[in-house]
């Protein structure tokens, strides 16, 4: 399953240079897989931990900056589910511009409890991931 998210570069992301300061690429990740647990699953954040006590944590995360974006570049993250399983979820998502990759990342998200334990996603919420 994949997804896509439209970003577009304002001044207040880039440095002195106009340059994407490097952690908003991380922000434009985390954006994109909220966009795609509402799209798929149908819910926010919040109602996964109100109905089903569910929250996704970052475990790891690995990425490699390309090549840089600049003030009004117009970007797209691309998410893609790896692997899925009832504690965990990894993603690959990469940024591009004009249909060229400048950013890769590898994410594991964990599924705890609003007590941070580990615990598992309901099957109905895995089925439609």
């Amino acid at each position: 399953m994949s997804h896509k998210y439209k970003v577009r570069i304002y001044y207040e992301d880039t440095d002195a240079g106009q340059v994407v300061f490097y952690a908003n690429y991380f922000k434009f990740t985390e954006r994109a897989r909220s966009e795609l647990i509402y799209e798929k699953l149908k819910l926010k954040h919040l109602e996964l931990k109100e109905k089903f006590n569910v929250i996704f944590v970052v475990k790891s995360l690995s990425s490699k900056y390309i090549a840089p974006a600049k003030f009004e570049d117009d970007l797209v993250v691309k998410s893609k589910i790896l692997e899925k399983s009832p504690v965990r979820l990894v993603l690959e998502q990469n940024i591009e511009k004009a249909n060229k990759v400048i950013f890769t990342s590898t994410i594991e998200l964990a599924v705890v409890s609003s007590d941070g334990k580990i615990t598992k996603l309901p099957d109905e919420l895995l089925s439609l991931i």
